[in-house]
This record gives structure tokens, C-alpha cells and sequence, in this order.
């Protein structure tokens, strides 16, 4: 897959995880089949703009430094619980499994 594709297989995987839930940038890598956390940042920081960016999100549970208040305002906004400034991953993880 080139660079080319991989972005665009990283915003489709993000624009596929619903409402109400979130996805860590290893579990968008670990979808497209390349590449890792690091690699699926980059591209949501230069190319996400259009989806919906505010899903995916560390591993910890914890919004980047750089976006959390607007991170943690649209994660709300999608009914997504928010507990000192930290979400559970174990009950608003996408599973894409789920969606077929």
C-alpha cells in the first residue's frame, strides 16, 4: 500500500467508527493493517480535518495535550462518557467486528 492509500484507508477507518464510540490510533493501525500509533497520528494531524478526528484517541484513555478541551467537548457531545477528563476505553471501544 503507498502513502497515497494508506491515508486514505486511515480516514476511512476513522470516519467508520460511530458515535458513542472510540478507537486508539493502534486500533486504526491494527484495521488498516499498517503502519502503527505513530504513523496513524501524523496522517489524523495532517489530514483529519475532514472526519471525525475526536474518536480516536490515546491508548491511555487521555486526549493529546494540544486538543483535549475540544477533544473531551465533541466526545461529549457524541454521548460519550467522560470521567476526569479520561475515557474508558472498555466500554466505548469501536469494535469493527460489531459492525457487520
Amino acid at each position: 500500500m503507498d502513502r497515497e492509500e494508506y491515508v486514505e484507508a486511515v480516514l476511512v477507518a476513522v470516519e467508520s467508527i460511530p458515535a458513542g464510540s472510540v478507537a486508539t490510533y493502534g486500533d486504526i493501525a491494527a484495521f488498516v493493517g499498517q503502519g502503527g500509533p505513530r504513523q496513524v497520528g501524523a496522517i489524523m494531524r495532517e489530514y483529519g480535518g475532514g472526519v471525525p478526528w475526536w474518536r480516536v484517541i490515546r491508548a491511555s484513555g487521555i486526549p493529546a495535550d494540544e486538543v483535549v478541551d475540544q477533544q473531551l467537548q465533541l466526545l461529549r457531545g457524541d454521548g460519550v462518557r467522560v470521567t476526569n477528563g479520561k475515557i474508558n476505553l472498555r466500554q466505548v471501544r469501536w469494535d469493527p467486528e460489531e459492525e457487520s
